[in-house]
């Protein structure tokens, strides 16, 4: 493909993920007409993960579910991490569009409908939205597809669904006055609070239902351990307790966490 050197400068041996999630391969020309696709393979090794997890993903496997041979997959992906990344790409999927325009704010304020500054440069009411509406729906993906969490840290290409992701939340802070470098950052720390929540329920051995509500998964878990532990850990069991108690405090990990950054990036923004 033309670049092929450029790709392989840069990305080495995961030049051929470039090809995959970027266009660049060429489709099978040979034979009869095809009755696979790319798409056809990914759905398929999607499939497997979301039910037995990525270990559960083989080349091998995913030619059984489709009644082909493994060497029929090589002729279209040439071997498992390529594979993985099509995965990724593919259950990302589109980035959520941006939020509605926040509704004009009483005259001579700057607060929309929300209570949220949305006037001048950084206005709350636009990029806090955003950015939390981005974030939700980013937890949501890790909610259907727990086997992306192992997939999405350490060094790989990003294909144009993910980096679409990126694209939007860093939209998000074009105007506020954060630089470029920062605005980056911004998405990390809230991609990486994101993630950390999501990793508990796995954290914690708890699956199904349940890791959809992953403070729930890891409340459950310190009660289980804290029985009878009370004296050798009596702050941590204070506070479980408590958190027991007021079922209006409880499964606020996520929500919490993502406002108090937000809070930090408009506190950075003011000063």
């Amino acid at each position: 493909m033309a670049g092929d050197g450029g790709a392989q400068s840069v990305f080495g041996d995961q030049a051929a993920s470039v090809a995959l999630l970027w266009g660049g391969r060429e489709r099978p020309s040979r034979g009869p007409r095809p009755a696979l696709s790319l798409e056809r393979i990914t759905r398929t090794a999607i499939a497997l993960a979301d039910a037995g997890g990525l270990e559960a993903v083989s080349m091998q496997r995913v030619a059984a579910e489709l009644d082909f041979t493994k060497m029929s997959l090589y002729r279209y992906v040439p071997g498992k991490n390529e594979l993985v990344a099509l995965m990724i790409d593919a259950a990302m999927g589109e980035p959520p569009a941006p939020p509605p325009s926040p509704a004009p704010g009483r005259r001579g304020t700057g607060e929309d409908s929300t209570g949220e500054d949305s006037t001048g440069p950084g206005a709350t009411g636009a990029w806090r939205t955003a950015l939390r509406a981005w974030a939700t729906a980013l937890a949501e993906v890790y909610a259907r597809h727990p086997w992306l969490l192992a997939t999405v840290t350490g060094p790989r290409v990003m294909g144009p669904h993910e980096l679409g992701w990126t694209e939007r939340a860093v939209a998000a802070l074009a105007d506020t006055g954060l630089s470029g470098a920062e605005q980056l950052d911004a998405v990390v720390v809230v991609s990486g609070h994101i993630r950390a929540i999501a990793q508990v329920s796995t954290s914690t051995g708890l699956h199904g239902a349940r890791a959809k509500r992953p403070e729930e998964a890891m409340s459950a878990a310190l009660n289980a351990l804290l029985a009878g532990r009370d004296d050798r850990f009596p702050a941590l069991a204070a506070a479980v307790a408590a958190g027991t108690a007021d079922p209006a405090s409880r499964d606020q990990a996520g929500q919490f966490g993502l406002e108090r950054i937000l809070d930090g990036l408009e506190a950075y923004m003011k000063g």
